[in-house]
């Protein structure tokens, strides 16, 4: 387990410096001109040399990239060129939005893709699974702008069950909190779902049919006891997997989320630095996400061997 740990730790330490370097060299491909964005368009030649110069842009790039990744590890990112507040103070803002978000669509789609999994390789050629494969077929293929807006118009307007936006803080008012973050969770997390309730159907069925499920069933337990005990169990390895993969793009689509909702959180920070060319603000935001893609891969690596003791972490039987 720590040779695996060790290994896994360096993997990841390469991958980060490798993902500094892409991110540092395609930031400043970007077309637009970060000073020209600070001054106006009215700014005159010498206050845009000013600018770069402070903001170090005129140095050669190695030497900005040096200085770049010196200063992130000591975890000092800069200070936004849009508004000159510290990229640390806005990420600590507005990251928290963004994981309460993910989180509680992350539970939502695990929950409800599961439990229509379940029920549609228990009631297999019958209407509960025609229900559940309709919803996995829309979840797939309407996209989520589309669903918050219809959700918006329906459930928050003509109905009003729930906010059309706004925030509450969870440390203020956690009840208030979760309340204004239900739906856009559901909306974030609909497409997650539909693909947990597709893949634990499948696994199911191929595990239904495995030896030591008959065996099960042949020593005269219920088939509502072997499917949970034994089916369910053993699916949660695909579902881990699903979810590890689709983690990600659960936050990527946030970003989406949080404009139709809006929400202060991480993708509208995203969308106003690229917007801005707001190069600090984008560096960190696009390393943390990778720090979170490499933390996710190593967690669900180790939880294999938690949800199926057979499975030993790096490779062992």
């Amino acid at each position: 387990m720590t040779r695996y740990l060790l290994t896994r730790l360096w993997q990841s330490a390469i991958t980060l410096i490798l993902a500094s370097l892409v991110v540092f060299v395609g930031v400043r491909q970007l077309p637009g001109d970060p000073a020209l964005a600070m001054a106006g368009e009215e700014a005159s030649p010498e206050r845009l040399a000013e600018i770069r110069t402070q903001l170090g842009l005129d140095e050669p790039i190695a030497t900005q990239y040096v200085t770049f990744v010196g200063n992130m590890l000591r975890g000092d990112f800069g200070a936004s060129t849009r508004t000159g507040t510290p990229v640390t103070d806005l990420i600590a803002t507005t990251l928290p939005v963004t994981l309460w978000l993910a989180g509680y669509a992350l539970i939502v789609a695990i929950i409800v893709g599961i439990l229509l999994g379940v029920i549609a390789e228990r009631f297999r050629g019958r209407w509960p699974e025609w229900v559940a494969n309709g919803f996995a077929l829309i979840g797939l293929s309407v996209p989520n702008f589309w669903l918050g807006i219809l959700a918006i118009l329906y459930l928050a307007v003509t109905v009003p069950i729930f906010p059309a936006s706004g925030y509450v803080p969870i440390g203020e008012d956690p009840l208030q909190g979760l309340y204004h973050l239900t739906l856009p969770a559901i909306i974030l997390g609909t497409s997650l779902a539909a693909v947990i309730m597709r893949q634990t159907r499948a696994s199911m069925i191929e595990t239904m049919k495995t030896d030591y499920v008959r065996t099960a069933r042949a020593k005269g337990l219920g088939r509502s006891r072997v499917l949970f005990r034994y089916g369910l169990r053993n699916s949660l390895i695909v579902v881990v997997t699903i979810v590890g993969l689709q983690l990600g793009g659960l936050i990527s689509g946030a970003v989406v989320t949080e404009r139709i909702f809006a929400l202060p959180g991480f993708g509208k920070l995203t969308l106003d630095a690229v917007f801005t060319r707001d190069y600090p603000v984008i560096q960190a935001v696009v390393l943390i996400i990778t720090v979170g893609y490499i933390v996710i891969n190593l967690a669900v690596d180790l939880l294999y061997s938690v949800i199926n003791p057979r499975i030993r972490v790096g490779g062992s039987n």
